[in-house]
């Protein structure tokens, strides 16, 4: 799931990566319950920046590699290492 928003007051765009412990419905394209997810938030005034992070985390997130990566890893350093090395991986 990738919920997103623009806030008045942010002054860069910030991202919030959500594992929750029960699986629940989000209204998903394919019908599957959701147990990932990353919140972004952008300032009003963000917008090809906005774009281009929501780009990003959404490639990220339909890779099921990554995915499955960040599912058997629920350290929190760990998750960050996974999900800045698949940014960086799809930088290059």
């Amino acid at each position: 799931a990738l919920p997103h928003a623009r806030l008045d007051g942010l002054e860069r765009v910030v991202g919030v990566f959500i594992m929750l412990e029960k699986p629940i419905d989000f209204g998903s394209v394919d019908r599957q319950p959701v147990d990932i997810a990353f919140a972004l938030f952008a300032p009003e005034a963000a917008g090809v920046e906005h774009l281009k992070a929501l780009a990003l985390v959404s490639r990220t997130l339909r890779n099921a590699s990554v995915c499955s990566k960040l599912r058997a890893n629920p350290d929190p350093a760990t998750l960050y290492a996974i999900l800045t090395e698949a940014q960086a991986t799809q930088a290059a």
